[in-house]
This record gives C-alpha cells, structure tokens and sequence, in this order.
C-alpha cells in the first residue's frame, strides 16, 4: 500500500482504534524497527511541579531510568530559577552525571536545554570546570580513550576515587562491569511555532531565538557537543489555537538544521494534536526537505490522542520519539497543558507493533510508580501500572 493511501487510512481509524495491531510496521518476514526513546521526565517532566523537589531525588530519579535500558535521559537545564524554579540545580546534576555516571547496562548520553547565552555561560562554568580538574589531576599522559564517540573531554579518564557505583554498568545478565567513559553530554535548544508563544516563553520574537543559538551552536561545535533544537507548539499554540501552520514549522526546521542543529524534536507542546493534523505536519516537513532522520516527535496528552498521533509518526517513517515516565510534565507557560506520553505506555504500544526499544518496561514501570510516589501524584501510565499490578499478583 502506498505512504499516501496507508496515511488517509490510519487518519480513518486512529480515532476509533488507537494503538491497533493493523498499524505494526514490523511483519513477520522483516525485522524489527528499533525506535529511540528520548526520556525527557528528569527535564521536561519535573520542570512544571509546585512542590520544591530534592535534588538526591532528582538524581536518584536519573540513575533509576539509567538501568532501564534508555540510551538518551534529558536531566536538567540551565534556565532562569526565576522562571522554572525546578531546574535551579542542573549544575549540580550536570556534575554528578559527569563525575559519577549513573550505572547502566549501555552508555548513555544525557541531555541539557539552554535557553540563552546566559544559559550557555552557566552550563559551561559547570562543563569546563570538569574539564579543567581533569586535566589537572591527570599531568602525566592519561590512558587510551574509551570509544571516542564523546566530546572532547572523553579524553580523560575517571576520577579513581569515585564511588564504586559510579564507574560500574549492568552487563545483559544484570551484573556489574567496569567502565570508565565519562557519558556523551548534548545541548538542547527552544524555540516555538508561534510568535505568541515564544514571547510569553522567552521574551523574543523567533527571528531573535534563532540569534541567541547562535553562539551555543559555535561553542558546542567547538567541544564536539551535538544540539538538538525543539520547535514547541507544533500542533496547537495555548494563545493562538490549534491551527499552526505546519508550513511555519517546516520553515522554522529547515533553518535551524542550516544552523547545523543535530536533530529537531517537533514538540505538540499543548496536547492539541490529532491525527489527520500529525500526519499534514510530516509531509510538510517531508516536502520541505527535512530528513526524518532528523526530527524527534514530542507528545503531550492533553486530549488522550498521544499514542495515536505516535503511531501516525511511526507509519510516517519517524523513529526518535520524546517521553516522560509516569506521564510526568506539563509546560509553565501552556496554560491546560498536562503531562508528556508516559514512557510505560509509548514502548508498551511500540513493542505491541513488533518494534523493539531496548527499554526494560517492568524496570521502567517500577521507576513510574517510585517518582509518583516521591511526587505525591498520580500514576498516569496505563501500561505502568498494569504490568505493576501482573507483577505483583505473580510474586
């Protein structure tokens, strides 16, 4: 069956049957798609929450997600505490994960948002700093660097007096092993698809959001540092309504991958997307040039249709997808918006297709039910809790 008439016939049925198993794109004479799974619930997902949040449970919630089977954790950013009081201690997150990475069965990188050049001066006082006390503490020729797919500060090796924990992962049968690379660092950057929207969220104009990555992107590139950008909004704006243009979108892409931003997350910050209008938004971007191997598909599930709208972007040809454990998030400045599509629930739906994660969902489920308590809030995975509940009726 052609793209075009597969599309028009999952916009038919999404509505009435999410998540069925007529939109596998994994059959049984072809192998299995591998989607990465972006957990942003460290970031994205504590950034919207009233209650003052203990830093060792910021970290804990990390290495937590770090023996699930993520590859890429976003855990923290170097906002305003003005504005997101949340994140007023990525620095000091930023220093854990760099002086003693959380255990994990494979490496992982993990993710930073700046919003600005006061952003970028912060991140790197923290990041140069590390750097910096390596070099020092190493005047004689460190050892053989690790796989090289880090930046430049992989060169060093590991701090020796670190904790046991911190420079150990879980090999495939759960047991500890050795590592001593120091975990990929990337940068995040925002902007939004709306002028209203990039006004009430960072107090410029788009044309001025692209200005300011300007020096992030040079001093990343600079330090081997990838960056990925978010287009917020994509599918529905709080102050404009839920038509956005997809065309402004697509615009907004094509510029920020001439900027030589590494990958763009397309962020349905309000939750207002359906499927007739994610499948419109992709062939827009797809008209306009822009590789899917590029683009990150960001839900919110305000209005239920996250996973809907996920599978729209999977039979599109989409494999980077955004999450949050437990259905956490919400956005400060999207008045009504709710959390991000629960973790538990998008590899469920994903793995249920015949696609495959690397993600441990009983793990990942545990780690849902663990934050909510912490938080004193609900548990918003479907998938979460009813394999905690199998799990238990089976102990």
């Amino acid at each position: 069956m052609s793209s075009r008439y597969s599309c028009a016939r999952l916009a038919r049925l999404a509505a009435r049957h999410p998540c069925r198993r007529t939109f596998a794109t994994a059959t049984a004479n072809r192998p299995a798609e591998h989607i990465r799974i972006v957990e942003v619930g460290p970031r994205d997902g504590l950034q919207n929450e009233k209650k003052s949040i203990l830093l060792a449970t910021k970290i804990e919630l990390i290495e937590r997600l770090a023996q699930t089977g993520l590859r890429t954790i976003e855990a923290g950013s170097f906002v305003s505490p003005k504005w997101v009081p949340q994140m007023a201690n990525s620095s000091e997150i930023l220093q854990h994960i760099l002086q003693t990475p959380p255990a994990s069965p494979e490496p992982i990188t993990y993710q930073f948002l700046l919003p600005n050049a006061k952003g970028l001066d912060n991140f790197f006082a923290s990041y140069e700093s590390f750097s910096t006390s390596k070099q020092d503490a190493y005047p004689t020729p460190p050892p053989s660097p690790g796989n090289g797919n880090g930046p430049a500060l992989n060169t060093s090796s590991q701090d020796p007096n670190a904790m046991p924990s911190a420079s150990s992962g879980l090999d495939a049968a759960g047991s500890s092993r050795a590592t001593s690379d120091i975990p990929d660092i990337e940068l995040s950057i925002f902007t939004a698809a709306t002028e209203s929207f990039t006004q009430k969220n960072t107090n410029c104009s788009i044309a001025e959001s692209l200005e300011r990555f300007a020096p992030i992107m040079s001093r990343a590139k600079t330090l081997n540092l990838k960056v990925r950008a978010y287009i917020s909004v994509a599918l529905g704006c709080p102050y404009e309504g839920p038509d956005v243009d997809p065309h402004k979108v697509a615009e907004l892409a094509v510029s920020l991958l001439e900027m030589g931003v590494d990958e763009i997350s397309v962020a349905d910050t309000t939750g207002m997307g359906t499927a007739p209008k994610t499948a419109e938004l992709l062939k827009t971007l797809n008209a306009a040039g822009v590789d899917k191997s590029d683009l990150a598909l960001h839900f919110h599930d305000t209005y239920g249709q996250a996973l809907v709208n996920s599978v729209v972007a999977l039979e599109h040809g989409i494999r980077t997808f955004d999450s949050a454990v437990g259905g956490l998030g919400g956005c400060p400045f999207s008045p009504g918006a709710t959390g991000n599509v629960a973790t538990e629930d998008l590899v469920h739906c994903f793995h249920s297709l015949g696609a495959e994660t690397g993600v441990n969902i009983e793990k990942l489920a545990e780690v849902g039910d663990w934050i909510s308590g912490e938080l004193g809030r609900r548990n918003e995975s479907s998938a979460g809790k009813a394999i905690l509940s199998r799990l238990k009726k089976s102990r």
